[in-house]
């Protein structure tokens, strides 16, 4: 008998694209490729500029920690107090700067990093107050980065001045020294040309502050490039309830 021979069977071959998306595609890509990037571009700023805020006021917490109560009324609620829409503006509080020359200080590894951000944000115009303990408050006047704030509130705020005057705490700038002579050679001996004037404000009387129970003082200097001085000296009545 003669038996039906058995036909090979067809390989099926994977659906293709419809021939017009295959021609894009094949011929197309690179310019694609573009135009979503564009449109991802074009989206994204659209996107940016409906949620865009506004920062209010920037400030550091430098050696000194709060706890999340005290950080919104630090924060936050200076911008309810000031009638600013949250939705549209925002207050940038900075924590978990550390400054010490204290080698068995816990914080002493932070030194550095803290520094580099402090740097950078006075650099970028992105830091108008910091509060801090004496110990920042030093290495922040030291380095000259803090307003006189008998010449600035005086011209300013002259009855914010009267106010905030007994609370005015004087420490030392360093104009000139011989830091770098003291590197190579042992036996220079330090001098420093200096100028001290009152830039800082003690907030031990702030409402504020009293209630976190700080062990030492707490002061306030104002960054001497600050470009936001008027929400600085609301900040400041707001501070101490004036």
């Amino acid at each position: 008998m003669l038996t039906a021979q058995k036909q090979p069977e067809k390989k099926q071959t994977p659906p293709r694209l419809p021939y017009l998306l295959q021609y894009l595609w094949d011929y197309y890509k690179l310019p694609l490729a573009v135009a979503a990037i564009a449109a991802y571009i074009i989206l994204y700023a659209v996107y940016s500029h409906f949620t865009h805020k506004d920062t209010a006021l920037y400030a550091a917490l430098v050696n000194v920690a709060v706890g999340e109560t005290l950080t919104e009324e630090l924060s936050s609620q200076f911008l309810t107090a000031q009638s600013l829409n949250p939705d549209k503006n925002t207050f940038r509080l900075y924590s978990g700067l550390y400054l010490t020359d204290d080698e068995n200080s816990p914080y002493h590894e932070y030194t550095y990093a803290s520094r580099m951000k402090i740097l950078a944000c006075i650099d970028a115009e992105q830091l108008d107050v910091a509060l801090m303990d004496q110990e920042a408050f030093d290495a922040f006047s030291q380095k000259g980065y803090l307003y006189n704030l008998d010449e600035l509130l005086a011209e300013k705020a002259p009855a914010l001045h009267q106010q905030l005057a007994p609370y005015f705490v004087t420490n030392i700038e360093i104009l000139e020294d011989n830091s770098i002579d003291l590197l190579l050679d042992d036996a220079a001996v330090y001098h420093a040309e200096t100028e001290a004037y009152p830039m800082g404000i003690d907030l031990s009387d702030s409402p504020f502050i009293k209630k976190g129970g700080f062990p030492e003082s707490v002061y306030l200097g104002i960054i001497k490039n600050s470009p936001r001085i008027n929400v600085v000296l609301d900040y400041l009545e707001y501070l101490f309830c004036f």
